[in-house]
């Protein structure tokens, strides 16, 4: 029974209230007892000449208070609930919940399991089996049937994944393991948007034996993904997509990040009314645009709305060089006319002021291109050949076209791939051929191996190479009689590659083709100067390994194991085993993103059906059992009535009993508020009382957040293999590392705080650094870390970045005397024999504070003194020695790489912690033979 947001459990025994007229005039009739007296006679006769009452019957108001209370129990026990949700079950005898998570459903994954929790209720209160089968899942997770509890235990592992959904694959298994049942009921909650292949597998879902259909989307699509991120001429363009479903105008600010998180630029993507595409442009210097590592939207956590860039997202620079002078009448024959039409969308281009060899060769050096490209240039003068050898050599890119020029001028060992032969191959002459010749396929070790051969494309004319025995290895593309088109080689760190035809359409219709942009492309690509030329074929035999993955968030993440190698030169499509993210190694990564350039969001359509259909939105239960709250309040009416008829008849003006009623009615309220408190007295204790007993009840060592997500993650990772190195090899067990905020954060709970220092972060406040040096009065210790060993010494003259920071911290804190750890400290023998305290690097010692300056006796095992030095500075980098991935292994190398430097970082780690926890108590062994001396031993 409902009656608006109100629905009753029990509604017959709302029937009682028709008792209330009864009860009233029971009440009525039964007057409180009379007030009596002791027998003072001359007080009674006073009151008797004053006045006479006798009550007829109850007063009004606490006939009123008597009737409210019993309405108030039969209201409480109809069992009331406020705002009551429909069961979405229809009849059948299973129930088959289909969930998507998809990359979309991240921001309101907690609605989506709320929702599909109160089926799985539903169905466990009628007794039903439950199929609960997720969209975005591996083929072999299990689907059931399950109970209920166990299907809601599975259900709340589940999580959102940054793939699409496979609702072919997901709605054939339900088919499959529903079709035991006789009449089951299918629930479908989607993420909104439609998919490949629904119309099919709703088909198949919904078949002829199906008892109903439960269909839960969104209210309304709002999701935003980003399809495209183009490094243009004057400007990185960025596009994102949305659903038609959401019509109405909308900004939002998309921001690109550098490789280690931090914001270069951003820009406001605009969608107008009823727009499902816009773009916005970062207009910030070509320098900056190379540096994007990412592009994302603010206040959207969710992958689709995160792109990764790789080296095809930059631009490189590419001079032009050309000896034909340019024709303005008739450019189509300039050399150098196709290059820059082919090159312009992806490169950016420079060209030399003057036309002399000599002079324009060293004015595209200074402007330190990636790749030059040269247009049928012939001999080159030998200072300027020096310049441009030595260029390649340390990895710059150069091509070469060929020409007239060019095969005059000469065997080129240093700037040409192949050796050739003079003169010139052309159609009808000696050494000629009788047709012009086709492309063949492209060499697979080359880096147009997996482009298609173009059928249009033919060749008049070309320059020969010389035969050799590698002459296969150097070919990038061939002709039909075997002949190179293209030929490239290393030379040092750089790449020589030669177009044996002119970059114009006179000996061949390369140049007019869209195969020669692609090649051109291919060719900037290399000019990265790293790597090999070949990589490529040595890529696609093992496949690129992950390295960085982006979350269901939008967040990038390591690996996760489910992640296989991405296969290389072919399109594969996001999937669990490739999730999007960054595939290769630190040598280099391709992006492997969401969503394609063409990608569209549309809505998904509820599949046509003859099934009795129940709609409903994805919401949090939000009903309210209003039992507890109605006997609360019914107890306290019952307290105010006792109270009342106490005070009626006179107990409360009796002296010699004055304190007994008060004291049951105080023990009635107390009683009353125990066994119903009310909501609000939940709130009496503070927030952060929970957190202060979760950091005091285990030792844990804390670290300053600098703000930095790299550096951030490695202190927590190296205080996580600490922690397990002090669990493994002593009787400690610390709890998780706590990143702390020295501006706000209570320091107190922690024996040391490790400060890695950053340069480049913001320089604490004064108060922060008030908070610092109270702590450190207070007894706790701070561990600074420059990480700066191999740039600079920790002494005096010491001028490195890091060095200069703590230079600057240190001068607002009262920091004691200070010395390298003498042979004979405590901290040398708390635990382990450590000479030295070494780190990721060796060399810097650790500064303590000064001992006291009176000499030890020879027979103390280590110098004397009270407390622990409030202060550490060390240059050895700690925390990177120390830092372990997911799996246990060391994330960083050591440096120098002695494989046993980490293990004597870690047990200088270990004597620290336990030097900080028992302070000096090695140096209490010089009582030691005394001790024994009178014990007789």
């Amino acid at each position: 029974m409902s009656w608006l947001p109100l629905s009753f459990g029990a509604p017959m025994v709302l029937a009682g209230l028709l008792a209330l007229p009864l009860i009233w005039w029971l009440l009525r009739l039964t007057p409180p007892k009379p007030q009596t007296e002791t027998f003072p006679p001359l007080k009674i006769l006073a009151k008797v000449l004053r006045k006479e009452e006798t009550p007829r019957s109850s007063p009004w108001w606490l006939t009123l208070l008597r009737l409210l209370m019993a309405a108030l129990i039969i209201f409480a026990l109809a069992d009331p609930v406020f705002n009551p949700r429909e069961r979405m079950t229809a009849s059948g005898d299973a129930v088959a919940i289909v969930l998507d998570n998809g990359w979309s459903t991240a921001p309101d994954w907690d609605r989506r399991v709320a929702t599909a929790e109160r089926l799985i209720t539903d169905a466990g209160t009628a007794g039903k089996p439950v199929v609960l089968a997720l969209t975005a899942e591996p083929p072999s997770t299990e689907i059931g049937p399950f109970e209920a509890e166990v299907a809601r235990d599975h259900l709340r592992a589940a999580h959102p994944r940054p793939v699409p959904v496979d609702r072919p694959s997901t709605f054939g298994r339900v088919a499959e393991a529903v079709a035991r049942f006789s009449a089951p009921s299918i629930a479908v909650l989607s993420d909104g948007l439609a998919a490949g292949g629904d119309e099919q597998a709703f088909a198949g879902l919904l078949g002829a034996n199906r008892s109903g259909l439960v269909w839960v989307t969104p209210e309304r699509v709002a999701s935003l993904a980003l399809t495209a991120a183009d490094n243009q001429v004057d400007a990185f363009r960025v596009t994102a997509v949305r659903s038609p479903g959401d019509p109405a105008p909308r900004s939002v600010t998309a921001g690109a990040f550098d490789d280690r998180g931090r914001r270069i630029g951003d820009t406001t993507i605009t969608f107008g009314a009823g727009e499902t595409s816009a773009s916005g442009e970062l207009a910030v210097p070509f320098e900056l645009r190379n540096d994007f590592a990412s592009v994302s939207i603010d206040s959207e956590p969710q992958a689709g709305a995160v792109r990764v860039l790789d080296e095809n997202a930059k631009r490189r620079r590419v001079g032009l060089l050309s000896q034909a002078e340019a024709d303005r009448a008739q450019p189509l024959l300039s050399p150098l006319f196709y290059i820059r039409k082919a090159m312009e969308p992806f490169a950016d281009l420079v060209e030399p002021q003057s036309a002399d060899l000599a002079q324009a060769i060293p004015q595209l050096l200074e402007q330190k291109p990636a790749m030059i490209v040269m247009a049928d240039v012939g001999v080159i003068p030998d200072a300027a050949r020096t310049a441009l050898v030595d260029w390649v050599q340390k990895g710059g890119t150069l091509v070469r076209f060929a020409g007239s020029r060019l095969a005059a001028a000469g065997p080129d060992e240093d700037l040409l791939p192949v050796r050739l032969r003079t003169g010139e191959r052309a159609l009808g002459g000696a050494m000629s051929w009788t047709e012009p010749q086709a492309v063949t396929e492209f060499p697979g070790t080359g880096p147009f191996a997996d482009l298609a051969p173009p059928a249009e494309v033919t060749v008049t004319r070309q320059v020969l190479a010389e035969p050799s025995a590698d002459i296969v290895d150097h070919t990038w593309a061939t002709l039909a009689d075997g002949t190179p088109l293209v030929t490239g080689a290393r030379r040092g760190q750089g790449t020589v590659a030669l177009f044996h035809v002119t970059p114009e359409a006179t000996w061949s219709n390369l140049p007019i083709s869209g195969t020669f942009v692609e090649m051109l492309r291919r060719v900037v690509q290399l000019s990265r100067n790293q790597g090999r030329v070949d990589s490529g074929a040595e890529a696609n035999a093992a496949g690129l390994p992950p390295y960085r993955m982006i979350a269901a968030d939008g967040m990038l993440v390591p690996p996760t194991p489910e992640a296989r190698p991405l296969p290389a030169n072919a399109a594969a499509r996001v999937t669990i085993e490739n999730p999007p993210g960054l595939y290769g190694g630190e040598e280099g990564v391709v992006a492997h993103n969401l969503l394609a350039s063409d990608a569209t969001l549309a809505p998904i359509v509820r599949p046509q059906t003859n099934l009795p259909v129940t709609e409903a939105s994805y919401a949090f239960d939000q009903s309210r059992d209003l039992r507890g709250p109605l006997f609360a309040l019914a107890l306290l009416l019952m307290v105010l009535d006792t109270l009342a008829v106490l005070w009626m008849g006179g107990a409360f003006a009796r002296k010699r009993r004055r304190g007994q009623p008060v004291a049951a009615a105080i023990g009635l309220v107390a009683l009353g508020l125990v066994s119903h408190p009310l909501p609000a007295q939940a709130q009496d204790t503070r927030q952060d009382d929970q957190a202060a007993i979760e950091a005091i009840s285990t030792t844990r060592i804390a670290y300053v957040v600098t703000g930095d997500s790299s550096v951030d993650a490695i202190s927590r990772a190296g205080i996580q293999g600490l922690n397990r190195f002090l669990i493994e090899k002593t009787a400690l067990e610390p709890g998780d590392p706590a990143g702390v905020d020295i501006a706000t954060d209570e320091l107190s709970f922690y024996p040391l705080i490790y400060w890695p220092i950053d340069p480049d972060g913001a320089m604490p406040s004064e108060d922060a650094i008030a908070r610092v040096d109270a702590y450190m009065k207070q007894g706790g210790t701070v561990l600074f870390d420059t990480r700066d060993q191999y740039s600079a010494g920790f002494d005096a003259s010491s001028t490195t970045p890091a060095t200069q920071r703590l230079r600057d911290i240190l001068a607002d804190l009262n920091v004691p005397a200070l010395e390298p750890v003498p042979e004979d400290h405590v901290l040398t023998k708390s635990f382990f024999i450590v000479p030295e305290f070494l780190g990721r690097y060796n060399g810097s010692p650790l500064w303590v504070e000064a001992s006291a300056a009176a000499a030890n006796p020879d027979d103390r095992p280590v110098r004397t003194g009270d407390g622990v030095t409030p202060i550490m500075i060390t240059a050895n980098d700690l925390a990177g020695a120390w830092a372990i991935d997911a799996n246990g292994e060391p994330m960083l190398p050591t440096v120098p790489g002695d494989p046993m430097q980490r293990e004597y970082a870690l047990r200088g780690g270990a004597n620290i912690m336990m030097y900080m926890l028992t302070g000096n108590y090695k140096s209490d062994q010089v009582h030691v033979p005394v001790l024994l001396e009178r014990l007789g031993q």
